[in-house]
């Protein structure tokens, strides 16, 4: 297929690798490249691509020859920027958070038409580890489902000398703190291992701010959570119970688990080489439940970011569908939404 002219609007630390990757794809080609900053656009200029604006919007409104955009910086103007794309005719793939919350990514999906919208929210779910999940999730092997289960900790480091990015955690600027920065990659994983299967109803949350003595790990101004805990139930019975904290005052750890009725699946989402899926097997009254490996390898290479941009571009040329669309970023942004609010409030939160 003939590669899809990409332009890429803000090119800082995820911004430059994604151009970077898309430079380097089979299926993409960059043309152009924004960001207000002028060093940025240097560095862009220097990685040979051809055209440098200071605006996206004038990438958008001036540089007929892009077809798609990767729009690559905080969310408070990510939705903006994409409705703009879409107007102009271009097919829009977003970084994470996809948005601020849910109704943008309404508004998002209203205005696309039939241009091809995508999120990088799916980046650990190109890996054969995850496409091996899915398919056996699919099979029906696990029974009725019963319960997504995510939890992971990472561990507060000594001071890094670093000034924190402000963003990490600011309700202003990322919509939220870790369960917006990190837990968009659990959720779309769980969710896309579970064949996005989950229709969330009501959510229950807890969120907390980074602990006092490690404040040094983000900025001043930081209003967002740091910890969080949520319990969602959805269409069935079935359950979804989240948590994930950094900077945190414990060790670090992570678990992802798919539970059903003849059996469960023990998952790592990281691409940290060499790993396996566990299978418990429930399936047979004789046996009871017995345990075994599922598939082990290595998944250091095959995911990531040049696979959620390889199938971004297939789907503009019509060739399948984005690892992750703008339907599925909206479920993920319905269960951040309805966490947050049941935080804020204290009580549990229906999901529309």
């Amino acid at each position: 297929m003939d590669p899809v002219k990409v332009g890429v609007i803000g090119c800082g630390v995820i911004g430059s690798r994604n151009l970077q990757d898309a430079q380097a794809g089979e299926f993409t080609e960059v043309v152009a490249a924004a960001d207000l900053r002028v060093e940025r656009r240097e560095w862009a200029a220097e990685q040979g691509v051809p055209r440098i604006y200071e605006d996206g919007r004038d990438l958008l409104d001036q540089d007929e020859e892009v077809e798609a955009v990767i729009i690559a910086f905080p969310a408070a103007a990510r939705a903006a920027m994409a409705l703009r794309a879409f107007a102009r005719g271009k097919h829009v793939l977003v970084e994470k958070p996809v948005a601020m919350n849910a109704r943008e990514v309404e508004t998002m999906i209203a205005a696309r038409g039939d241009l091809v919208g995508a999120c990088f929210s799916g980046r650990y779910r190109g890996y054969e580890s995850a496409r091996v999940a899915t398919e056996f999730v699919a099979s029906g092997a696990l029974g009725a489902l019963r319960e997504l289960h995510l939890r992971a900790f990472i561990a507060a480091g000594p001071p890094t000398g670093k000034e924190p990015p402000p963003w990490r955690e600011s309700f202003s600027m990322n919509a939220g703190g870790i369960l917006t920065n990190w837990s968009c990659y659990d959720l779309d994983y769980i969710l896309g291992v579970a064949g996005w299967s989950f229709r969330p109803r009501v959510a229950l949350g807890c969120i907390w701010p980074c602990a006092p003595q490690f404040r040094h790990h983000v900025a001043p101004e930081s209003d967002a959570d740091a910890h969080y805990a949520g319990f969602v139930v959805g269409d069935g019975g079935v359950a979804l119970t989240l948590e994930r904290g950094e900077f945190a005052a414990t060790a670090s750890r992570s678990a992802w688990e798919i539970i059903g009725t003849a059996g469960a699946l023990r998952l790592t989402m990281l691409a940290t080489g060499e790993r396996e899926i566990i299978h418990d097997d429930g399936s047979n009254p004789e046996e009871g439940t017995v345990t075994r490996t599922l598939w082990q390898g290595d998944d250091r290479a095959g995911g990531g970011n040049p696979q959620v941009i390889a199938a971004f571009a297939r789907a503009v040329r019509g060739e399948g569908e984005p690892i992750t669309t703008l339907e599925n970023s909206l479920v993920i942004a319905q269960i951040t939404d309805a966490i947050y609010a049941s935080a804020a409030s204290g009580q549990a939160v229906t999901i529309p």
